[in-house]
């Protein structure tokens, strides 16, 4: 009945909606003589603050039209190259024409699937575009995926990252952003046992929960201090009709959403009051600011009630990968396999989610990668979010990235002239 509450609570504030919008109208309108008062103004505001904080959002656009390169503005087109039934392949395609061809790195981006979309990491493929061919996966709300498209867990996941890699190609550079970086490091495991050759060139592993034993958060704990079964009655629910995933058991992204806004309730309870005086100071650019985090904030997905529980119990309860006892498919996967691929983690020295430690710890899983390729990197003064995201993201880290990035397509040339010359 979870699932069903939610519904019905939105669908009972729908008439205040409708009351509130007919208020704020009155309120803002130029010919409304009430429009020009303060009180007016104060009115439209909480009609607008309410508005905001009821709304359903969808899924977001990239809104990522144009890079620069060279000092001129290049258009760009993201297009799916690679189509999954729970999610798809995208490929942010610069236009370059008359600037001729470029061999820029290629970069794949592994969104993690824990409630938001890809979306959220618009500024992370924003800053990596003039200097990358950038793919990034897109996953799938399982509230659309009728029952007939069968299961998606973990095994799935780490199926899915392995046919993206091997899509893009020889030489590819893999960047997880946070629940990925198990997925990812396993599939690195899985191609490098395998010996296959479109293994990666790098992987890059961000705020990921690698080990939740190094220094646990309140996420962490929560994870390892109830029963799976628990998790199993409390939180998975079936999507109702009419939806597309009709039936489908899921962990529901507005219980994911929920926790997160509880973990800091009085930080957006004061977005929301700035909210309210910006709107009647008439501060447009701070509104515009503060609605554009919420609208990719508040987008939520749902997640397969298998994927969520067999991640909740592998990483959080097992800590599968850090005592070696990881399996895909019933295969015994070894991190030691990995021997030339370059490994760098990057932590936010504030993080909440994924305390620090917890992604350094691949280091000591990775033993026989050479000394020179690995790299790690704790960016201070900032959180979970602005570990991928924001000014420190764009001035400080991505710039480590690039490097790293370069300095190991440089290494792997070295090896291959030695390799030929012998």
């Amino acid at each position: 009945m979870l699932y069903h509450a939610y519904e019905l609570s939105h669908a009972a504030v729908q008439p205040l909606r409708m009351q509130s919008d007919a208020l704020h109208y009155l309120c803002r309108s130029a010919f409304s003589p009430v429009a020009y008062t303060p009180v007016g103004k104060a009115v439209a505001a909480a009609c607008e603050v309410f508005e905001n904080v009821t709304r359903r959002y969808r899924k977001p656009e990239w809104d990522l039209d144009e890079t620069v390169i060279g000092g001129k503005r290049v258009p760009v087109s993201p297009e799916v190259v690679y189509g999954k039934l729970f999610g798809n392949l995208l490929h942010f395609r610069r236009d370059l024409g008359g600037s001729g061809r470029r061999r820029d790195p290629k970069v794949l981006i592994v969104a993690p699937l824990s409630g938001h979309y890809a979306t959220l990491l618009r500024g992370t493929v924003k800053a990596m575009l003039a200097e990358h061919e950038v793919f990034v996966t897109d996953w799938r709300d399982a509230r659309l995926m009728p029952l007939a498209y069968g299961r998606f867990d973990l095994d799935d996941f780490i199926d899915y990252v392995v046919e993206f890699i091997r899509f893009v190609g020889p030489d590819t550079h893999v960047v997880a952003v946070c629940q990925p970086s198990v997925p990812v490091l396993a599939a690195t495991a899985l191609m490098a046992a395998a010996r296959d050759p479109l293994r990666p060139a790098s992987i890059t592993l961000m705020g990921g929960p690698i080990d939740t034993r190094r220094n646990p958060t309140a996420v962490n704990e929560l994870a390892a201090s109830r029963p799976l079964a628990w998790f199993d009655h409390s939180v998975i629910t079936r999507v109702p009709f009419p939806h597309p995933g009709a039936l489908r058991r899921v962990y529901p992204g507005f219980l994911q959403l929920t926790g997160f806004m509880t973990m800091n309730l009085e930080r957006h309870l004061d977005a929301h009051a700035d909210l309210f005086r910006h709107l009647i100071a008439g501060d447009c650019d701070s509104v515009e600011q503060h609605q554009r985090f919420y609208r990719e904030y508040r987008s939520v997905m749902d997640l397969t009630a298998e994927f969520y529980l067999q991640t909740i119990k592998t990483v959080f309860q097992d800590h599968a990968l850090p005592d070696r006892t990881l399996r895909h498919r019933g295969a015994l996967l070894d991190c030691r396999a990995i021997r030339d691929t370059a490994l760098m983690t990057i932590e936010g020295e504030h993080d909440d989610i994924c305390g620090l430690g917890q992604t350094e710890a691949a280091h000591d899983l990775c033993s026989r990668i050479p000394a020179a390729d690995h790299h790690h990197y704790v960016q201070p003064g900032v959180g979970h979010y602005g570990v991928f995201n924001g000014r420190r993201w764009r001035e400080e880290i991505q710039p480590r990235l690039r490097d790293m990035i370069r300095s190991t397509e440089s290494r792997r040339r070295g090896r291959r002239k030695r390799g030929a010359g012998r």
